[in-house]
């Protein structure tokens, strides 16, 4: 799993999101405090902070091996977290297929493409 796993989801998932709190659109989703807006916030918030974790990704190598452990935890949670939302749109041209894995298939076929 590498950084770019992170960006590319949370990319995908953002250009969907954006366009539900633009003020030009005339909605108040997103800015008001009726439940949709409220909804909108709440999942905005949770795939930034599970994109955060792609930070942990390059401080990675130089860890201990416990260390290592709990970073490799956080990472297939936060991955999964982002799979889980992304996949609602799994019927627009843009998804790839790669938002499909689980992210220790990313791993194997990231070190298969190396060989």
């Amino acid at each position: 799993m590498d950084v770019q796993h992170f960006e590319r989801i949370t990319a995908f998932i953002e250009a969907r999101l954006t366009p539900l709190f633009d003020e030009a659109t005339g909605s108040e989703h997103g800015f008001a405090m009726d439940d949709t807006s409220r909804a909108l916030r709440a999942l905005r918030n949770s795939v930034l902070e599970a994109s955060a974790v792609k930070g942990l990704i390059e401080k990675r190598e130089a860890a201990e091996p416990a260390t290592r452990r709990v970073i490799d935890q956080s990472v297939e949670h936060n991955w999964d977290v982002l799979r889980g939302i992304a996949r609602q749109w799994e019927d627009h041209a843009d998804f790839r297929h790669e938002f499909k894995h689980h992210a220790w298939e990313l791993d194997h076929h990231h070190a298969a493409a190396e060989v």
